[in-house]
């Protein structure tokens, strides 16, 4: 099964693409979606979208996984990240992908252990999870978090069924 994994943001959207297959985690690919700093908010959202069509199209995940954050700093901060969360939402029903959706507690208790982990832990834990060598941007980090998540969770839900 091939999952990507999406942590929205107006500044710098996180993917990850994780494969799972013969009882081993592949990573394919992972990054950030960077729109140009100074730009509009409705080019920085065109921007989001055409990168994760381009995922998409390159990389042809089964699922999608989305992290969804229940809170925000402010009312703008909210409102804008709303607006690139439907920048992504677009993009998965325009590819026709399944989409799961994992508050940032789920996440960090797939790959920690435990829910109220720290940034830095988490990063920790998906780079010895997934064998990941070298520097790994935050947003990166949270994006193959949610997909590591829903990973386990569908495996998990697959051994129920059988």
């Amino acid at each position: 099964m091939r999952v990507l994994g999406i942590d929205p943001s107006s500044q710098s959207t996180g993917f990850g693409i994780i494969e799972y297959s013969g009882n081993a985690y592949a990573v394919l690919s992972y990054g950030t979606i960077k729109p140009k700093r100074r730009a509009e908010l409705k080019d920085k959202l065109i921007e989001i979208k055409r990168g994760l069509d381009d995922l998409i199209r390159t990389y042809l995940p089964e699922e999608i996984a989305v992290e969804n954050p229940f809170y925000a700093r402010n009312i703008k901060t909210a409102i804008t990240l709303g607006q690139v969360r439907g920048a992504v939402l677009v993009a998965v029903a325009e590819n026709n992908r399944p989409l799961f959706e994992y508050s940032p507690l789920e996440v960090k208790k797939a790959v920690t252990g435990y829910g109220q982990a720290e940034k830095g832990q988490v990063q920790t834990m998906v780079r010895t999870l997934l064998k990941i060598e070298g520097a790994l941007e935050e947003d990166a980090s949270d994006a193959l978090a949610c997909a590591f998540c829903h990973l386990n969770t569908r495996l998990y839900q697959k051994r129920l069924e059988e």
